[in-house]
């Protein structure tokens, strides 16, 4: 009997600012081991989108805003980075995007830019702790969006309150109304985090709960979940 070829699947992971270059390496492995679980190839690659810690900040959080507006005349820095290192890679086959603060804005930019050009169909996107960037109503249900909650259910990442997803919306007999989730990602889901910002993929004791599960764990169980019946 001939065995079954796993299926291929390029994953990248985008970085947001100023981070170093290990921001990823345990995750990198978590997720090969369970992808490689569900009999799917993974392919994984990291991406700086903005450049990494070494590099001007105030360069990059600017450049972060410009992948924050759909508008046409927005540069999309980081997307447009993004894409580029993309297409060095990616040749057609399944495509999972894990963007973690400015690289959630990025990796949505890459992704739209990529679907508009028609050199995706079968694609996700994971935005974890990132800025608010609109979505296309197209695109809604592709993406998800994950952050840190506190122990009462409140959002307390402050780089999650960053941006916007409202727009107006009305029908033939209202008056319009401000809709705030009318261009958020189709999955949004807090997550109780150990820690701050920087720490959804922190895997030490230090950033576990009282049940020893840590922030990476609890980052990619969530998106594991999220992507079940697609992977």
């Amino acid at each position: 009997m001939t065995a079954t070829k796993p299926s291929r699947m390029n994953i990248y992971l985008l970085a947001g600012v100023a981070t170093s270059n290990s921001i990823f390496t345990e995750c990198k492995i978590k997720l090969e081991k369970l992808f490689q679980s569900d009999g799917i190839d993974p392919a994984i690659h990291v991406i700086f989108p903005y450049g990494d810690a070494s590099r001007n900040l105030v360069r990059q959080v600017l450049e972060v805003r410009s992948d924050l507006s759909n508008r046409l005349t927005a540069g999309r820095i980081g997307g447009q980075h993004a894409l580029a290192k993309i297409k060095e890679t990616f040749s057609g086959e399944r495509m999972l995007l894990i963007g973690h603060s400015g690289g959630g804005a990025a990796a949505y930019q890459a992704a739209k830019m990529l679907h508009e050009q028609e050199k995706v169909e079968d694609f996700r996107i994971v935005q974890v702790g990132s800025p608010r960037t609109p979505i296309d109503p197209k695109l809604q249900s592709h993406v998800s969006y994950f952050h840190s909650i506190d122990s009462l259910g409140k959002l307390n990442d402050p780089i999650s309150r960053i941006g916007t997803w409202g727009g107006w919306s009305r029908d033939r007999y209202t008056m319009p109304r401000w809709n705030r989730m009318k261009y958020a990602p189709g999955y949004v889901e807090g997550i109780p985090m150990v820690g701050g910002h920087a720490d959804y993929f922190r895997h030490t004791e230090d950033y576990a709960d009282q049940e020893a599960v840590c922030n990476l764990d609890k980052t990619v169980d969530r998106v594991r979940g999220w992507l079940k019946g697609w992977v």
